[in-house]
């Protein structure tokens, strides 16, 4: 073999450096941060409506609250691999063992931060609104939620962040998203491209996160009155 082929076997063996390897596979990267979005917008559609409802329905009685605080705080110390794996036997592989998984873990700070929210309105202001003659599901609606909303956004934005963390493990049940980047690379590391993959499901799913965060912030900001901005 010359000198000349040599070195150009060698080069062909070297893998890419990163931006290179995102240039070569940008159509399936781009494919699995759209499948990322997706699930975390279902997700969190889910968990936000449920959550907030639930928190709604129950923030008056005592016993109730700490009945599905409790148990929400029991599915939440459950390890998430478990939970998905659970799964897997009555839905399967794919997005329906990590879409159910991921809305039981997402509950807990939605839930706990309404009833903390609906609860720190002033009895007072309450009052004097049935005083006014509002009934209570227009004081709820005018007034105590849109006064507890700043706080129930506060735990959406938590559990949107809980979601991402554990949303990379679902690729193990063939779940969407970066997470099959991610460990692909663990599962392989040392071989060729490996890193890049491992990087490629970090960075990613670390950017998304960060970007959903700012969203809920300016998300946040819009929809508070604005003397209850902080």
């Amino acid at each position: 073999m010359s000198d000349r082929l040599r070195i150009r076997f060698v080069v062909n063996l070297t893998p890419p450096n990163l931006w290179q390897y995102i240039q070569n596979q940008d159509v399936k990267i781009l494919a699995a941060v759209i499948s990322q979005i997706e699930l975390v917008l279902l997700v969190m559609s889910i968990v936000s409506v449920t959550a907030i409802l639930t928190g709604i329905l129950v923030w008056r009685n005592v016993a109730l609250v700490e009945t599905v605080t409790g148990f929400w705080s029991v599915v939440f110390t459950i390890p998430s691999l478990a939970m998905l794996i659970f799964f897997i036997g009555p839905f399967g592989l794919g997005w329906v063992p990590a879409v159910v998984a991921l809305v039981l873990y997402g509950q807990l700070p939605v839930v706990r931060n309404t009833i903390v929210g609906l609860r720190s309105v002033e009895p007072a202001v309450m009052e004097s609104a049935a005083a006014m003659g509002m009934k209570p599901l227009t004081i709820l609606r005018k007034i105590q939620f849109p006064l507890a909303w700043p706080v129930i956004m506060v735990g959406i934005r938590v559990s949107a962040m809980l979601v991402f963390g554990i949303s990379a493990i679902a690729a193990y049940v063939g779940g969407p998203g970066l997470g099959d980047y991610l460990f692909s690379g663990l599962a392989n590391l040392g071989s060729f491209n490996s890193m890049n993959q491992t990087l490629v499901g970090a960075f990613g799913i670390t950017l998304l996160a960060l970007m959903f965060d700012g969203l809920f912030v300016f998300v946040r900001r819009v929809t508070t009155a604005r003397g209850l901005r902080v």
